[in-house]
């Protein structure tokens, strides 16, 4: 099992169709696998070792699509940046696992003097791009030009493949180590599931340095797809790559689901090319999975659960999970059923399964579980038991084997002993025709200890009240789960992958207190 054997496979049978498109610039399978052996050639030229760190800290781009098979074929292990992150998190995840060779585009040269300096490991920077290198970078295209292909390291199965860094929005942030064997099998389940057709055309809006992207670019190598791609999300954007290069395949995460389907534009484009929409990283509300499928009424959905941990899913609902009897039976609420290979189960505190029905920490085993966390033993043997991979999600599963996420177990709020799933309230207050987005929190409160907050980002033209919200909840849920306190705002805040940053919205109003709940 090794990450360019798609890549290979596509080069040798079908060399002529288009690998990618990039503003405008259009590579075949013959251009791209030639590309990724000199990359492979040019990486081994600059003391790549077997096992070595590449980093990468670009916006989306056909040399970011390169760069995941090009390190692999050189024998070396990716670490791919989140652009987000602060100066701190990125010299972080720079030093910590002693990444040597970084690759960095326009937007981000401006700190490569600061990352030089606080990480004695990085000996060398590239600059990709259409024009030459600022001085001080080497310039990736004029040394690829130059740099013999080389034999594929055909590094495979336990081989360490990448470090993807998590968790930094809430703390320090933790190396998850994956294995070829993880991702790979992750692709092949995606296809044998029916994520991924061959003759696809997918496009990249979600960053590709997050795994959800990367979980669909594998499996787009694996049945030979081509990949169009755009720099960042935009709305517009997506609208047009649909509408121009005809794609039939699209990764969005929830928020970019609610940006793209409540914009004012989507009439004006033909977007019934697209006939697969796949979304997972977050949960996505009933309000906006019912206007996303009222937007793109040809298109089957798919969401797909897990975390990076997990390389990274292990559940998948399919498109009949959403409509007909299955969403009669509020199927379309569920996370869908254990993967191909994978197994899943609903736990105590104590790690002994739950009855169906009752809620408790999910956790899953299978070929896709990370090594573990890098240089982390402690958190390592806390999350993997027996080879089981603890998520720190809240769930329940029912008689056939849906599973069903009620929260983030931190973020479960607990109001007058009473638990409160957020995603349940955020589930109904997301059906209020005014409502564009929301997130619910706990707050302090000293007769419950917790309280039900909700914060809200209104749809144009709406101007819902406080009361009005309650109200709407009070009819669907029961009292205690309502929000005592409702907060509009302009926008709510994303990490790079496009989850709401709960933990900022929440810190405010726990300074200075020891929180009770956890």
């Amino acid at each position: 099992m090794y990450l360019t054997q798609g890549l290979r496979r596509s080069v040798q049978q079908t060399p002529g169709s288009i690998a990618s498109v990039y503003k405008g610039r259009r590579r075949t399978f013959a251009e791209l696998g030639d590309r990724v052996a000199r990359i492979g050639g040019m990486l081994r030229a600059l003391g790549l070792q077997a096992g070595d760190r590449v980093g990468m800290l670009a916006l989306n781009s056909d040399w970011y699509l390169e760069y995941y098979p090009g390190v692999y074929w050189a024998g070396g292990v990716v670490n791919p940046i989140n652009t987000r992150w602060s100066m701190g998190e990125i010299t972080y995840c720079l030093e910590d696992c002693q990444t040597r060779i970084l690759i960095v585009d326009e937007h981000f040269t401006a700190m490569v003097r600061e990352l030089r300096q606080k990480c004695p490991e990085l000996k060398t920077v590239l600059y990709i791009g259409d024009g030459p290198a600022p001085d001080g970078l080497l310039d990736y295209e004029a040394l690829l030009a130059r740099a013999q292909p080389v034999e594929d390291a055909l590094r495979g199965g336990e081989d360490l493949a990448g470090i993807f860094y998590t968790g930094g929005t809430t703390g320090i942030p933790k190396g998850v180590m994956l294995p070829h064997r993880g991702i790979y099998t992750n692709s092949i389940i995606a296809v044998a599931e029916g994520v991924l057709s061959y003759g696809s055309i997918g496009m990249h809006v979600a960053p590709m340095f997050h795994l959800a992207d990367g979980y669909v670019m594998n499996a787009m190598f694996a049945c030979g797809c081509t990949h169009v791609i755009t720099p960042r999300f935009d709305p517009v954007a997506v609208f047009e790559i649909i509408q121009n290069e005809g794609v039939t395949t699209g990764l969005l995460v929830p928020t970019m689901i609610q940006m793209v389907v409540d914009h004012p534009d989507i009439g004006r484009y033909r977007l019934d090319h697209l006939r697969n929409v796949l979304y997972g990283a977050a949960p996505l509300s009933e309000g906006i999975l019912d206007r996303a499928m009222k937007a793109f009424p040809q298109a089957g959905f798919t969401q797909m659960y897990g975390m990076t941990e997990l390389s990274p899913t292990c559940t998948i609902l399919k498109p009949d999970g959403h409509r007909g009897a299955a969403r009669a039976k509020g199927r379309h609420r569920s996370a869908g059923q254990a993967t191909i290979g994978c197994e899943v189960k609903i736990v105590d505190s104590m790690g002994n399964e739950l009855p169906r029905g009752e809620v408790g920490e999910v956790a899953a085993r299978g070929p896709g579980v990370m090594l573990g966390y890098w240089n982390k033993p402690g958190e390592t043997a806390a999350a993997l038991r027996d080879g089981w991979m603890f998520t720190g999600d809240g769930g329940r599963m029912d008689e056939d084997g849906y599973v069903y996420i009620v929260d983030r177990i931190k973020d479960m709020i607990i109001t007058g002993g009473e638990n409160v799933y957020s995603v349940e309230v955020e589930r109904v207050i997301s059906t209020h025709p005014a409502v564009a987005a929301c997130a619910v929190i706990g707050i302090p409160d000293e007769q419950w200890g917790e309280t039900v907050m909700a914060v809200i980002v209104k749809r144009a033209g709406a101007e819902p009240g406080e009361e009005e919200i309650v109200d709407h909840c009070k009819a669907h849920i029961a009292g205690y789960k309502c929000p005592r306190r409702v907060r509009f705002v302009d926008a709510l805040p994303l990490s790079g992958a496009g989850k709401i940053l709960k933990s900022q919205l929440r810190d405010p109003y726990w300074q200075g207190r020891e929180r009770k709940v956890v």
